[in-house]
């Protein structure tokens, strides 16, 4: 076995991360933009945003809302977003008295309001949880959107935007949806202020 490389290695992944990147920008920036307006328009009628996913999904989930409440570059008045991944005690009593499967689709059937928009975030698209929930989303007449990768799975028909990261593997999915999620940040705050700084 040869001694491994740490800068090729590195050097590799920041490529591979550039190409899929690269890659998004000619293929899915309409998407991006049709989302922000979306979201713009559910902020300016008094709707908020749901967003859910697993893992490091739930992580990306946390952020969009943390950009959206707090602020993302612009100083504005601070607009409604929940992360449905941070309450534990509603994800443990859920997951221990019906299913992990329902983590979501509880909160969405309990909080979501017609207007509303649910953002569901999976790199594969095929996490039964983000699918019930978006489910849910839809019977409850909110509008339903998603990050996933390039096998979209059971998200393609439950989603009326659905943002795609052109790659299969999950770390350069998790980088693009990191780059969209300031994406809509900022158009969010230029639709609805404006300017982004």
């Amino acid at each position: 076995m040869g001694v491994i490389d740490f800068l090729d290695v590195a050097r590799a992944s920041c490529e591979s991360s550039l190409q899929v990147k690269a890659e998004f920008v000619k293929q899915g920036l309409e998407d991006v933009i049709e989302a922000a307006d979306a979201l713009a328009g559910a902020f300016a009628r008094g709707g908020k945003v749901l967003v859910f996913g697993n893992g490091g999904s739930a992580a990306d989930a946390q952020h969009l809302a943390a950009e959206l409440v707090n602020r993302f570059i612009l100083e504005r008045p601070p607009l409604p977003a929940l992360a449905l991944t941070t309450d534990t005690s509603i994800i443990t009593a859920i997951g221990n008295d019906y299913s992990f499967d329902e983590v979501f689709s509880k909160q969405v059937k309990a909080l979501g309001e017609k207007g509303d928009i649910a953002l569901g975030i999976s790199t594969s698209g095929s996490s039964a949880n983000v699918l019930l929930a978006l489910e849910a989303a839809k019977e409850k007449g909110l509008f339903t959107m998603g990050l996933t990768g390039q096998k979209q799975g059971g998200m393609t028909s439950l989603c009326d935007i659905l943002i795609s990261a052109p790659s299969l593997e999950t770390p350069r999915i998790q980088e693009v949806h990191g780059l969209v999620v300031h994406l809509l940040c900022e158009l969010v705050d230029l639709k609805l202020f404006g300017h982004s700084q």
